[in-house]
């Protein structure tokens, strides 16, 4: 397990400090070490493992290929973030966006878009990169405000490279989107609602 310390995360963590009871999405899957700092914080945390969802729905055979497929997207997108309008005042999506292609991609963000509340934050990690043919792909836990905990889950090809520019594309329907380039190739982004 390594520790890194994450300037959006810092940031996520400003606006959970604004009142208590809210909702977060986290994409990392339940780990005791997030619920206990969510809950301290007087908030209630929705888990779900998201690639460990991506690897299920369209594994076996290219990855990649099967996320074209609509007899694969199609049950993804029914059954994943199917939640009302505005259930949630935050999102912990860590790195699990660049593993997705171009249509479900565009998607994921819009279901994203909707089910989060205005004025919400989501945090998202993006590799930087641009030759890489794999990436180390972690499952997250949050160990305070500023560490967050990395359990390695092996390599993965990513769909695509993010610059700023296409962050910003991704992300044009939300009010906001700030970036913090780290030295380890990260981008972090903490996208406002």
């Amino acid at each position: 397990m390594e520790t890194r310390h994450s300037h959006g995360l810092d940031q996520f963590c400003t606006s959970l400090e604004e009142r208590p009871g809210l909702s977060i999405l986290d994409f990392a899957g339940a780990s005791q070490q997030t619920i206990t700092f969510l809950i301290n914080y007087g908030h209630r945390l929705y888990s779900d493992d998201f690639v460990h969802q991506l690897d299920q729905c369209f594994g076996g055979g290219d990855f990649y290929e099967n996320q074209a497929n609509p007899l694969k997207s199609g049950p993804f997108l029914q059954s994943a973030l199917n939640f009302d309008p505005d259930s949630f005042d935050g999102a912990l999506v860590w790195d699990t966006l660049q593993f997705l292609n171009g249509p479900l991609l565009e998607a994921v963000v819009k279901k994203l878009h909707r089910v989060l509340r205005p004025g919400s934050s989501l945090l998202a990690f993006f590799h930087a990169e641009e030759r890489a043919e794999t990436i180390p792909t972690y499952s997250y836990r949050i160990s305070d405000h500023k560490t967050i905990l990395l359990v390695p889950r092996g390599r993965r090809k990513p769909a695509q490279f993010f610059n700023n520019r296409s962050l910003e594309k991704l992300f044009q329907d939300f009010a906001s989107v700030k970036f913090f380039l780290t030295r380890d190739h990260l981008r972090e982004v903490i996208v406002k609602r």
